[in-house]
């Protein structure tokens, strides 16, 4: 067989390039200068007889020759990386590496929970958290980017079809109110006085504010009927906005368990309304898992899980 035209180092160099957007910002990415970045591409072009970059505008633009190249060269970097896992998981556990991924929701509030048990039992492994959203954790976990991914959104279609999906746990979705608030001795609340109050949200072109109302409409709520007032950027200034008085909200009980503890804010029932949503482990079905990422799943996951989960396990 004939030698490859390309080393290890120049698809590296390659994926850098187009990653940072530049030879200088690539050449400081990977602590080399800039004259050793670009004689390697000019050498990995000579070798592929074919140019792969348009030097003609301001950032580094990849040919038709090139784009093809990038993909494949994600491909093999990815299984190199797989590669050096598996021999690291020959140490059993005393070292290594694990990537997980979450939404929003779910790695601000109940990631570091999960992570905080996994580094108890395995204090040797490093462990790296992402939280992005969940079409951009799908992503990562397809890939191979991220080991395991925590969700509570909807993948696309392909990632679906693409990927292991596994409903692990369910999250309630409740209406939260100040402490001292008229409705705060109420047992239950008529759903008709919702569109009394006057609520705190998220953006509505945010991810997770979709994510929400499309939960309460499918509950029965008339969403253009509920009274916004006022709209915040995350879910900690509105939980801060309703310890103030200054509303309520319909938050993932998962994010109030502190507040609901101390007293600062309120859960109200409201008749007739039961919104839940579903929390999903996704993972590849053909990429190498590590020992890591299985302990993780197999050991840790099964805590937090519900009982009616394919991963759940009666713990003794």
């Amino acid at each position: 067989m004939a030698d490859l035209p390309f080393t290890l180092d120049q698809l590296r160099i390659l994926r850098a390039i187009v990653n940072e957007g530049s030879f200088k910002k690539a050449a400081d990415k990977l602590y080399v200068t800039q004259p050793a970045v670009s004689l390697q591409i000019q050498n990995l072009e000579k070798q592929l007889e074919i140019p792969i970059f348009d030097r003609g505008g301001r950032k580094a633009e990849l040919t038709e020759a090139g784009q093809i190249l990038l993909n494949y060269c994600e491909r093999i970097l990815s299984q190199c990386q797989e590669a050096c896992r598996a021999l690291d998981d020959l140490h059993n556990l005393k070292g290594g590496s694990l990537m997980i991924g979450a939404s929003q929701t779910t790695g601000t509030y109940l990631m570091p929970r999960m992570i905080g048990r996994f580094r108890n039992k395995y204090p040797d492994v490093a462990v790296q958290l992402q939280v992005h959203s969940t079409r951009r954790t799908g992503w990562g976990v397809a890939n191979g980017q991220i080991d395991l991914g925590i969700i509570g959104g909807e993948l696309p279609l392909e990632l679906n079809e693409l990927l292991n999906v596994t409903p692990y746990a369910t999250d309630e979705l409740a209406l939260v109110i100040p402490a001292k608030h008229k409705f705060s001795n109420n047992q239950k609340l008529p759903k008709e006085d919702l569109y009394k109050l006057g609520f705190i949200s998220l953006d509505s072109q945010s991810t997770t504010r979709k994510v929400v109302d499309k939960l309460l409409a499918n509950s029965g709520l008339e969403i253009q009927r509920l009274r916004i007032e006022m709209e915040l950027n995350s879910l900690e200034a509105i939980k801060n906005a309703v310890q103030s008085g200054l509303g309520v909200a319909f938050l993932p009980v998962v994010s109030i368990d502190r507040e609901l503890a101390a007293g600062t804010v309120q859960k109200l029932i409201v008749e007739d309304i039961e919104i839940i949503r579903e929390l999903k482990l996704i993972s590849h079905p053909t990429r190498y898992l590590s020992k890591a990422a299985e302990a993780f799943r197999d050991d840790i996951l099964p805590i937090f899980a519900s009982k009616d989960s394919p991963i759940y396990k009666e713990k003794k």
